[in-house]
């Protein structure tokens, strides 16, 4: 009696753990898009670009800002760094239609290499 009961707890632990070892799986990593940017307008930059560019991808930002270090080459005037839940939804994000006409008024007032890279599952 004693052995059936070792045994089903032993069973219980190991079906947990195999279920949570299957929900991490099913979870996709985090996303990050990095932005490079160089400015060429700042005023029209802040005035135009920003406010549509946020509404259209309304980002969680990491860093925003333009105080840099380089280690190794030239650093863009401007880096800013944006979290997404997955690489799916920065996709989407960043090629939607409001994005594009933001994109398309900052153009006017920058320069950009915008690209994402998935995180790692935590």
């Amino acid at each position: 009696m004693k052995h059936m009961v070792a045994f089903a707890l032993l069973a219980g632990v190991v079906l947990g753990a195999m279920a949570v070892e299957g929900l991490h799986a099913q979870t996709k990593p985090p996303a990050y898009v990095i932005a490079e940017i160089d400015v060429l307008d700042q005023e029209g930059y802040t005035r135009e670009y920003q406010p549509a560019a946020i509404k259209a991808i309304n980002p969680k930002f990491l860093s925003r800002g333009s105080k840099t270090i380089s280690f190794r080459g030239e650093p863009p005037k401007r880096i800013v760094v944006f979290a997404f839940d997955d690489l799916d939804k920065a996709q989407v994000a960043f090629t939607s239609e409001a994005y594009n006409n933001a994109y398309a008024i900052g153009s006017k007032y920058a320069t950009f290499r915008i690209f994402a890279v998935e995180g790692v599952a935590q």
